[in-house]
Order: C-alpha cells, then sequence, then structure tokens
C-alpha cells in the first residue's frame, strides 16, 4: 500500500471514513486500460462510509453512514432535469478529468496531485467527496450492504427499476451475472417479474443465480436454443456481441436495456428491419438512469422488506492489501462482488 496525503474538504464537501468498498469491473477496466483515465488515479468507487469532517455550506452531520456514488449530480444542467436518463454534464466532466465536481484533487502522493476515481476513489481508509456525490442512509443499513447499493444496485437495479420500466408480471431476462447484472435479477424478481431469466458462460455465476430462485440459468446457446423470447433483456456483460444476443432475445414490442461498458472502439451490428418489424426498443442506460438521492432509498426499502437481499452478491472479504489480486479474481469471473473491510482502530 502508498500512503498519500488527503486534503481538507473545502466547502460543499466532506470527509468520510470508508467503512465498506467492493472491486468492480469498472475499477479493472481502468487498470486494463479499456477506459482510459488520467494517472496517477486512486481507484474505487462502490463504497460507503461515515462522515467524520463536513466542510462549510455542507448539509449533512459529522458521524452520518452515507453511500458514495460514482456520478454527482450538480441538479442544476440541463440532463439533470431529465429524471435520471442523461447523466450530468458536469458530473461527467469532472469525472473524466479524474477531479471533484468543484474541481481540482483533494489527493497528493510522493509525486505530486493524484485523480479521483470517478468523484470517490474509495480504495483507501478515508475520502474526500462532494457532498453530491454522497446519499444519507440509516445506521440499520450494514456499510457492505450500503457499499453495493452505490454501484451494482444502481446500475443493475436501476436499469430494471427506471431504464426498463418493469411492470409486474412481464419477463426479465438478464445476460452477464456479475454484480451488476445479479441486481438486476434480484430487483426483477423483486418487482413482481413473471419470469426471471439468467444467462451467462459461466458454470458458478448460473449456480448463484439459481440460488437466488430464478426461473431458469442458462447458457447463451442454451437460452438461442430454447427459443426464448423476454419482454424486457439488460445486457450486463460489456461486450458488444453480448448487445447483439441480448436484441434477438428481445421479445416483439419488448425493450433491450444496455448497461455494460464495451471498450469504445467496439460496434455492434443491427437489423433495421428487425427492430422496426419487432416495435422493440434499444436503451442505453447509465447508472441505471438512476437520481441517486431518490432511487437509493427505495432500494434501502425493498432491502428492508427482506425482497432485495443483497448480501448474496458477496462472493469475499478481502483487505486492502488484497486488491490486486482481487482484480485478477474478477477479470477471471472467479468472483461477484469482492468486499474490502477496513480495520479503523
Amino acid at each position: 500500500m502508498t500512503e498519500l496525503e488527503l486534503d481538507d474538504p473545502q466547502p460543499g464537501e466532506l470527509l468520510v471514513r470508508v467503512d465498506a468498498a467492493s472491486v468492480c469491473h469498472s475499477d479493472l477496466s481502468v487498470v486494463s486500460g479499456v477506459r482510459p483515465r488520467p494517472v496517477p488515479m486512486l481507484l474505487g468507487h462502490e463504497a460507503a462510509g461515515t462522515i467524520v469532517e463536513a466542510g462549510e455550506g455542507t448539509s449533512l452531520p459529522v458521524g452520518q453512514r452515507v453511500v458514495l456514488t460514482f456520478l454527482p449530480r450538480c441538479g442544476e444542467c440541463a440532463a439533470c432535469r431529465t429524471g435520471g436518463r442523461a447523466p450530468c454534464e458536469p458530473g461527467s466532466v469532472a469525472n473524466g478529468a479524474g477531479v471533484l465536481l468543484a474541481g481540482g484533487s483533494r489527493l497528493r502522493g510522493p509525486q505530486g496531485s493524484v485523480h479521483h476515481h470517478l468523484g470517490v476513489s474509495g480504495f483507501a481508509d478515508h475520502a474526500v467527496v462532494d457532498e453530491r456525490s454522497v446519499v444519507p442512509v440509516d445506521h440499520e443499513v450494514p456499510p457492505d450492504v450500503a457499499a453495493l447499493l452505490g454501484c451494482a444496485v444502481l446500475t443493475g437495479g436501476g436499469a430494471v427499476l427506471n431504464s426498463a420500466g418493469l411492470e409486474p408480471g412481464q419477463s426479465l431476462a438478464v445476460v452477464g451475472l456479475g454484480g451488476v447484472g445479479l441486481s438486476a435479477v434480484l430487483t426483477g424478481m423483486a418487482l413482481g417479474a413473471g419470469s426471471v431469466t439468467a444467462i451467462d458462460i459461466q458454470p458458478g455465476k448460473l449456480a448463484t443465480a439459481r440460488e437466488l430462485g430464478v426461473d431458469a440459468a442458462l447458457t447463451p446457446l442454451e437460452a438461442i436454443e430454447s427459443g426464448l423470447r423476454a419482454d424486457i433483456l439488460v445486457e450486463a456483460v460489456g461486450r458488444a456481441s453480448a448487445l447483439e444476443q441480448a436484441m434477438t432475445l428481445t421479445a416483439p414490442g419488448g425493450r433491450t436495456v444496455t448497461v455494460g461498458l464495451p471498450a469504445p472502439t467496439e460496434r455492434a451490428a443491427l437489423s433495421p428491419v428487425e427492430l422496426v418489424s419487432k416495435g422493440a426498443a434499444v436503451v442505453g442506460s447509465y447508472l441505471g438512469g438512476s437520481v441517486p438521492r431518490r432511487d437509493i432509498p427505495r432500494f434501502v426499502d425493498l432491502w428492508r422488506a427482506g425482497r432485495l437481499p443483497v448480501e448474496k452478491l458477496m462472493s469475499a472479504r478481502i483487505a486492502l492489501d488484497d486488491i490486486n489480486e482481487a482484480m485478477d479474481d474478477l477479470a477471471a469471473g472467479r468472483q461477484i462482488r469482492q468486499l474490502i473491510t477496513f480495520d479503523h482502530h
């Protein structure tokens, strides 16, 4: 591990003690170069913690548990007025530059400034974040559950809740059973989907889906051969070929929702004639079309009612020192969500 210096929070910012963080493919994609980011950068964006210092002008108290979210919303731009359909414009610019929403970095290393990852940089025991990057939750929500709400559930669950607008009784299929895909599965079940089909090439992930109670867990070939057609199809792989397959498996009049983030050079082919004749829709969904302060309380209510058991997505608990091995395990498909816990004593 490397020790970094962390500046005090500026007006509108918070110093948060990170209580739990998890390893997501969006972190891995920066390491692999699929998503180029300015370096050096402190990774980690799916996390939860406790406010230990509040900058001038903030509204949340010291001691408040918060979920850290990876796209701050300014609340003022045209995109923020779309109700979650479009990502915040200033927030997206800040994330791309590796700075906080107010500009600049609060992290410094031996060679100078260190960039923030998606406004969070949660692979550390503390983080300075913009208040618009957090959502308060009750202390009854454990830190590990809260961490998963900030990315996996907002993205996968939000895709079902917001971008797809799943109605009770509709059939749902999910291609790609990582943390995001399985969050979509759980949310579909919680919202009363008529049937839920889980699709992946990894036998272990299909087994996990069966344990969660899906109606069917299939390989892509099995899904095609079965003639599956789902009203709502969520693609959570992040490959153009997976999106093409998802469109094929979508029923006439249905909706394909893609949340995966392939390499920028990838391109998918589609048949305009088939799209029109089926009356189908293809929807891109960033952060699940979520507004974190609107939607995280919804997911907390589902979790509290026992209908959204996100704890079942936690496949391993690791120390921060194990982060490199965790990245390897994630790349190999051996893990769903690896939770980093911190010993603050």
